[in-house]
């Protein structure tokens, strides 16, 4: 990882590995502030945006095992707003050019993302993309109860349950949560997963007095690059002041920051013999390809991305692809945008985690090659 920081590619970079509970792996090189030459330390925090997905799913299915929801559940049981859908037709290029959906939502559509529901997020200058926008669907500065009546008044990009598309889904089931157990989301995810795990640094802003141990946030000077060297600082993305103040918007889907060690405290979660906030049977159902067969995830930046297939909260390795190592498959993993990623291989006992703070660096040349050198060193 050192070789990334000396080509100046990324600022610094904390690593660890797992064998079972056994933490076998843990480094830290390069900079949390290169400006003001502060070294990256096992203190240091970090956006970790789409890992907070993971976070999310554990929720929704702690309310499955007490039997307080169902994954075939529909999702306007709990949120009237979202019944009657409307789709987009083949084509369309105004959002009034809709038909109605063929089916409800269910819950178990939106921890796949296969509910049609999109995220103007990636797909620049399609429909949807517009419409997301215009409305300020991903609005940090509003509830997710005022999310859902966003998107009441949007229609899906597909009929439920016919594609796969990467989506806001996360953040609707993060006001799910609320609905079902009563209590807010970030007074349920501590009170239900944080603090059980021992996660202390976990959260969607952090208190003054943690402020200086937030990562400086780069981007190269073209965003697409990944192996760009020019890292510019980012002063005020996604939004001024983020994560360091509170904000009406508890986004499951991107909205959290959290540390290393409580990473660690996460996946050690999930393996065997852990501190688990799930029952082993759910452990198990996460972690399996929920997409029928012959499907497979894409995003409109890369395309089709080869052997993948999606569980609750991750992908899920098929068929390993070009990227992967050998004897990955039935891998479950997933990242943030800035470069934090995890992954669990139940078949070989093993996890890691790599965190980072450059912006588009999910699946990055960095986690694909310490990944392989992990299997190599650990997998005979």
């Amino acid at each position: 990882m050192q070789s990334y920081v000396d080509r100046k590619i990324l600022s610094g970079v904390s690593s660890a590995v797992l064998h079972g509970q056994d933490l076998v792996h843990f480094e830290t090189v390069g900079w949390a502030d290169i400006e003001n030459g502060i070294p990256l330390d096992q203190h240091h925090l970090f956006r970790v945006f789409s890992n907070s997905k993971l976070v999310t799913s554990i929720a929704i299915l702690q309310l499955v095992e007490e039997g307080l929801l169902k994954l075939d559940d529909r999702l306007e049981d709990y949120l009237p707003q979202m019944a009657n859908r409307r789709v987009l037709l083949p084509g369309a290029t105004s959002i009034d050019q809709t038909e109605a959906a063929k089916s409800s939502i269910t819950i178990r559509q939106l921890l796949t993302h296969t509910s049609g529901l999109s995220y103007g997020l990636l797909d620049h200058g399609s429909t949807i993309y517009k419409a997301y926008v215009e409305r300020k669907v991903l609005n940090a500065f509003e509830p997710l109860s005022e999310l859902i009546n966003v998107l009441e008044d949007l229609p899906l990009s597909f009929h439920p349950g016919t594609a796969w598309e990467y989506s806001i889904a996360t953040d609707v089931l993060s006001r799910v949560v609320e609905v079902v157990s009563g209590d807010s989301f970030d007074i349920y995810l501590h009170h239900k997963i944080f603090s059980p795990l021992g996660m202390n640094d976990t959260g969607f802003w952090l208190a003054p007095h943690k402020h200086h141990r937030l990562t400086a946030y780069y981007a190269g000077s073209d965003p697409m690059n990944t192996l760009n060297r020019d890292l510019k600082r980012l002063e005020k993305s996604p939004y001024p002041e983020a994560f360091l103040k509170p904000i009406p918007r508890f986004s499951g889907g991107g909205g959290l920051v959290s540390s290393m060690q409580d990473m660690i405290a996460l996946m050690r979660s999930l393996m065997p013999g852990g501190h688990a906030v799930l029952r082993p049977e759910s452990i198990h159902l996460m972690m399996q390809n929920h997409l029928p067969a012959g499907w497979g995830i894409a995003f409109p930046s890369v395309g089709a991305v080869p052997g993948k297939g999606f569980g609750f909260g991750g992908a899920v390795t098929i068929t390993p692809g070009i990227n992967d190592p050998a004897h990955s498959e039935g891998e479950f993993e997933w990242g943030g945008i800035a470069g934090t990623h995890w992954w669990i291989s139940p078949r070989r006992n093993i996890a890691g985690l790599l965190m980072t703070q450059r912006q588009m660096a999910f699946w990055h040349p960095y986690s694909f090659e310490f990944k392989r050198l992990v299997y190599q060193a650990m997998v005979k």
